[in-house]
């Protein structure tokens, strides 16, 4: 947290990433990268291949999102920023969302996601869910809970660990990303005329990722190469699966990147809708997120390992 403000936006815009070699897509190196974007998508002829299927599949599927910059196409999206409307299940009902952000730190493994909904009794509910590496716990209140005094405690939540690195690891970049780091585990076969990747997901070694892409043109906006569908198991009955459509470049209009992501995403688990959510806005202009973890749950884990 060092160095980093603890306001409500907690954010410093800036457009260079020195540490995004460490997730690059076939490529390596530290690479300088360019303010302004390349062109992607519809815009860009599709090359021919040049790398084996499963190096070809992942290398299109970050090339369509618009994450590869500079002249080594380096993976160059480190962190995201994103607000979005729908609603989420809390106690088993669905609460119609009033704020939902989403602030993800990909290098670190992080993601917070603040929200306030509507029960449908009126009751208003509000939550930070936030996941960093091997620690999950839940805040309740602004940025710095359980790291300031009088800003809100943070409560451990090791139970929803896994679930929450899935939602993280089976995001529309997350996914691709999660697939470049698995190696040797990831692969990519052809189901009904469609690509699908089979990777683990970080930090959860029982689940594992089927990502279904899409296969239309290859000139539009991931019409093609863009995950539509990401099924997560663990074991043989738990079952999460992420569906996403409408991929545009969401960044605000004085600041298009063409950088891509999914508008409209649909989270079940176990064929329950969850989390129905329609994206307002995105940053992917490498905002800087940090996601530190207060030590009452470092402490707290530590206690639970001990009494195992």
């Amino acid at each position: 947290m060092s160095g980093a403000p603890l306001g409500d936006t907690m954010r410093i815009t800036r457009f260079t990433v020195a540490a995004v070699a460490a997730i690059a897509v076939l490529a390596g190196g530290a690479v300088s990268l360019p303010v302004h974007a390349q062109i992607r998508g519809a815009a860009r002829a599709p090359a021919k291949p040049t790398r084996d299927p499963k190096a070809q599949a992942l290398y299109d599927w970050a090339n369509h999102l618009g994450m590869l910059r500079g002249v080594r196409e380096v993976d160059a999206i480190a962190t995201l920023e994103l607000t979005a409307t729908g609603t989420v299940t809390v106690m088993g009902q669905p609460c119609r969302l009033t704020e939902y952000r989403t602030s993800v730190n990909y290098q670190d493994g992080g993601q917070r996601i603040l929200y306030t909904c509507t029960r449908p009794d009126s009751a208003i509910y509000k939550t930070g869910e936030v996941v960093a590496g091997k620690w999950a716990w839940d805040e309740d209140g602004p940025l710095g809970a359980g790291l300031v005094p009088g800003r809100g405690r943070a409560l451990p939540m090791p139970n929803l660990l896994s679930e929450r690195l899935i939602r993280l690891w089976s995001s529309p970049q997350g996914a691709v990303k999660a697939a470049v780091a698995g190696g040797a585990q990831t692969s990519v076969a052809v189901v009904a005329g469609k690509k699908v990747v089979t990777y683990p997901i970080p930090g959860v070694p029982t689940a594992t990722a089927k990502a279904t892409l899409t296969n239309g043109s290859p000139t539009g906006l991931c019409t093609s190469d863009c995950a539509e569908r990401v099924e997560v198991r663990q074991g043989t009955t738990d079952v999460t699966e992420f569906l996403y459509t409408n991929y545009a470049d969401y960044n605000p209009a004085e600041n298009k990147l063409d950088a891509f992501y999914a508008g409209h995403m649909i989270e079940k688990h176990n064929g329950a809708t969850v989390r129905d959510l329609t994206v307002k806005e995105t940053q992917t202009a490498n905002e800087y997120v940090v996601i530190p973890v207060p030590e009452s749950v470092k402490t707290a884990g530590a206690r639970q390992s001990a009494a195992r």
